[in-house]
């Protein structure tokens, strides 16, 4: 099966770098794309500047793909994820051991994989994310929160069978003005449904961190579902 799959950027990229970029991105270090064309020029656009949605074929059906939002895997794995790549503030004892506590219960072998796909954690949603770990919100809630703003998913190339699978086929031109006041409505729009809304919204029966950690509960708990 090919996909076509679209890169949001300040510049032209036709060939990209294997093990070129940012390791504490989302899943680690990897050429971060999208299905959702328009979704690539709001990430492509600066305030001031346009941006290019540059686009791409890849033919999948020999490579490996982790995905993140899959049944088998709860919001805990994909926060997990995050935990072991982006820089989070833990700043308080509830957090920090938190953070310990998922990464050593809901690790998930997502290095070994050719492709990555879930959640993108923009700054609203890697707010949520916070909150999380701060005992703030339930599992229900960052679960919930990760689909206001109608982010979507991201796509990943990590392996270098991945990148050298990329075909560029040309792109488009992303108008500043048009897509930077896209983006930023859809995270107004998103940290106004859960400030107004999804946090303060707990239901009887919420699993909160403070909770997991006094039952040690593990991934397989149905619970987390």
């Amino acid at each position: 099966m090919i996909k076509t799959i679209y890169h949001g950027s300040n510049k032209i990229i036709e060939k990209p770098l294997f093990r070129y970029g940012k390791s504490y991105n989302d899943y680690g270090l990897g050429f971060y794309c999208t299905e959702n064309i328009d979704m690539s020029k709001e990430w492509g656009v600066s305030k001031y500047s346009d941006g290019f949605a540059n686009i791409y074929q890849i033919e999948i059906d020999d490579l490996t793909i982790f995905n993140l939002n899959n049944d088998d895997y709860s919001i805990l794995h994909w926060l997990t994820v995050l935990l072991e790549n982006r820089t989070f503030t833990t700043d308080t004892a509830l957090a920090q051991e938190a953070k310990n506590y998922l990464l050593e219960n809901f690790t998930v072998p997502y290095k070994s994989y050719d492709i990555i796909t879930g959640y993108r954690a923009d700054d609203s949603y890697f707010s949520f994310a916070q909150d999380f770990i701060n005992g703030a919100i339930s599992v229900r809630q960052l679960g919930n929160a990760m689909k206001l703003g109608n982010l979507g998913t991201q796509f990943v190339i990590k392996s270098e069978k991945a990148f050298d699978a990329l075909q560029f086929k040309g792109y488009e031109i992303a108008d500043s003005e048009k897509w930077f006041s896209k983006r930023e409505l859809r995270d107004k729009s998103a940290r106004r449904q859960y400030f107004d809304v999804e946090r303060n919204k707990r239901q009887r029966g919420d699993l909160y961190i403070v909770q997991i950690l006094d039952e040690e509960i593990k991934a397989d708990d149905p619970r987390l579902r």
